[in-house]
């Protein structure tokens, strides 16, 4: 469904990802982990054609993403990306409703699918209760889970998430992942997202790609990624594995750095 070929993203003069090749697999979570700076939000942007690549190619079932039209693109891919803002006032119903928006021909007004669908992403996110309030006057949690009905709303196949559960305290970050979850076994739908916990992307990820310096580490399930040598190699700590009891995925336990900082580094 998505694929990258030889793909190069930079900013100014500065060369972040270098020939990537990737494959997203259709109808799975993918969570995209590694250090701060590794690349894996540009990797993001870079897919969902938010940064044109200095060279290589995205392609979007088939076919190459920058040759497709905007609204073609918005019918097949949604993100949501790092800390969005709605203007102020602005009610749940109404930010939901935006997410209708590549559906929609000229300025007319809503349609009857356009209605179903609102209505469907507001009670799937659980925010119907929420629909008059003013996103603005929510909590974080409940911010986060109108952005992410917005995206239900738009109806695609793939959804891109960059860092959806930054800044929620731990119910709230179980909370949003269960829904995507929920998306994905009910819907079927393709979801993407960049994690920074790792035990969140063994446990809800079905494929993980580990990156460092825009490159792809390693990729496969969590029991194929999240390993010592790797995390070692990716994140320069020193971990132990066990296994969730419940799930059977792996749990990560770091307990060192690669390398010991030096006094001098520390005092810096």
């Amino acid at each position: 469904m998505i694929t990258t070929d030889e793909l190069c993203i930079g900013y100014d003069e500065k060369l972040i990802v270098n020939h990537l090749n990737m494959t997203i697999k259709q109808g799975k979570i993918t969570a995209l982990v590694g250090a701060n700076g590794s690349g894996k939000s540009t990797i993001l942007k870079g897919m969902a054609r938010l940064l044109k690549p200095k060279s290589g190619h995205v392609y979007l079932n088939g076919k190459a993403i920058f040759e497709q039209k905007t609204s073609e693109v918005a019918k097949q891919l949604a993100i949501l990306p790092q800390n969005p803002t709605a203007p102020e006032g602005l009610t749940v119903a109404e930010l939901v409703a935006y997410g209708r928006f590549p559906h929609q021909r000229g300025m007319g007004s809503l349609s009857k699918k356009d209605k179903e669908m609102i209505a469907w992403a507001v009670d799937m996110t659980g925010m119907r209760k929420y629909a008059n309030r003013a996103v603005d006057h929510l909590s974080g949690g409940q911010r986060q889970k109108a952005w992410i009905a917005m995206a239900f709303a738009q109806d695609t196949e793939v959804m891109f998430l960059d860092e959806p559960t930054t800044f929620l305290d731990m119910a709230h970050q179980i909370e949003v992942l269960q829904l995507l979850e929920k998306l994905n076994k009910e819907e079927k739908r393709t979801i993407v997202m960049v994690v920074h916990d790792l035990n969140h992307a063994s446990r809800y990820a079905e494929e993980i790609v580990a990156i460092k310096n825009g490159q792809i580490i390693h990729a496969g399930p969590p029991s194929k990624v999240i390993r010592p040598d790797i995390l070692e190699k990716v994140f320069e700590v020193k971990c132990d594995i066990i296994q969730d009891t419940r799930t059977g995925k792996p749990i990560c336990i770091p307990y060192g750095l690669h390398k010991e900082p030096s006094l001098i580094e520390t005092v810096i």
